[in-house]
């Protein structure tokens, strides 16, 4: 499949949600892309890490709108997220398939502790990511006008954005209760 379609998924729907995104974290081992589809937007600044939890753990309180994690979904990195998060901060994050069902729900139950919203969304590539917000909801909130104005873009768009979030009902009953939106 074509990888553009997943750096483009990763990084602009959690900054399209974003009223501001002008700090963005990504933490990933091979971060090029993600760091060249942040860098699309102009008003934003990233800093781009491999994880580490230590790295992670020295980084200022409440000084990033938006965190995308390529890295492992566990318990202390989210806790470190959250404080690293602005109080209406988005993280984004790769999770194992939704077929995957008692590991899904594990790790959705114990982001429920720090996030208002949380979405699985197509990224377009037959797999999904994680959507988690303290406040902005993805479909009702997108920025449409940040959305638009993005030049060079081969697959996200302002139609993509709230289509991704579209679930069939056996995902939709089988994390009734779990997915918050």
């Amino acid at each position: 499949m074509r990888d553009f379609i997943y750096a483009e998924m990763m990084v602009h729907v959690p900054i399209c949600t974003s009223k501001e995104a002008k700090n963005i974290l990504i933490i990933s081992d091979n971060a090029d892309k993600l760091s060249a589809e942040a860098a699309r937007h102009n008003e934003s600044n990233f800093k781009v890490i491999s994880c580490n939890l230590n790295e992670v753990s020295s980084l200022a309180d409440g000084s990033y709108d938006v965190v995308i994690s390529e890295m492992p979904s566990e318990g202390a990195l989210f806790s470190q997220i959250n404080r690293v998060l602005k109080v209406d901060g988005q993280f984004v994050t790769t999770h194992p398939s939704l077929d995957d069902v008692d590991r899904n729900k594990s790790i959705m139950v114990a982001l429920a502790n720090y996030f208002k919203i949380i979405m699985p969304y197509n990224i377009g590539d037959g797999t999904t990511a994680l959507f988690c917000s303290k406040e902005y909801h993805p479909t009702a909130d997108i920025n449409l006008q940040r959305a638009d104005m993005i030049d060079g873009l081969s697959y996200y768009n302002c139609d993509i954005h709230p289509a991704a979030f579209a679930m069939g009902n056996y995902i939709r009953k089988e994390y009734l209760g779990i997915i918050k939106n």
